[in-house]
């Protein structure tokens, strides 16, 4: 979610505009590939993943499901990393085009209504592949491609949705902020005697 200036009664007023779990979800996948390894290994991991990020039981995945949704996950990698909005709007459209249908209200389960993007019988690559891509269109469309990026520290790949008031957010963690600006502070210095 990130937040946007509009008109209400003559006032301007700031407004969220909530792609909510969506791009919860988006960031979450696209993390769980980093530096410090791969999440998403077994089969396990990606039903965990699932139930982690709010999907209700029964989740059965196999083999195939973890292969495409990791190759999904590059993909999406590539929308955060890209400097080129168009290069990542014509991804987020190619997505769309392939994992997406007309949207329509849902409540498979028992579960309260909500939205689906993706054919019903799809597997978990095509669902993940609509609701996030949907999620990213929405965030493009709303001006919002700067506030997809990977974090500034050279050695980190986390991803990130910046969701800051002034679009400054460079870093994931304090963490990494720290760490980058002493090692720029000691390069000033040069080497210590």
């Amino acid at each position: 979610m990130y937040l946007r200036n509009t008109r209400y009664w003559g006032l301007v007023v700031e407004v969220e505009l909530s792609t909510g779990w969506s791009a919860r979800i988006t960031v979450d996948l696209v993390n769980t590939a980093t530096h410090s390894g791969d999440r998403l290994r077994t089969t396990d991991d990606l039903a965990g993943f699932l139930r982690s990020n709010g999907e209700s039981e029964p989740v059965t995945v196999d083999a195939d499901d973890l292969s495409a949704v990791r190759a999904l996950r590059e993909r999406l990698r590539a929308i955060f990393e890209t400097d080129d909005e168009t290069q990542a709007a014509r991804e987020v459209n190619e997505l769309l085009d392939a994992h997406a249908t007309r949207p329509y209200l849902s409540n498979h389960d028992g579960a309260p209504w909500h939205l689906h993007a993706s054919p019903a019988d799809a597997d978990w690559a095509g669902w993940l592949g609509a609701r996030t891509a949907l999620a990213l269109a929405l965030i493009i469309s709303d001006g919002g491609f700067r506030r997809l990026r990977r974090c500034a520290a050279g050695d980190c790949a986390v991803v990130l949705l910046d969701t800051s008031r002034n679009h400054t957010r460079r870093f994931c963690s304090p963490t990494c902020a720290t760490r980058t600006r002493v090692a720029a502070h000691r390069a000033r210095r040069g080497p210590v005697s």
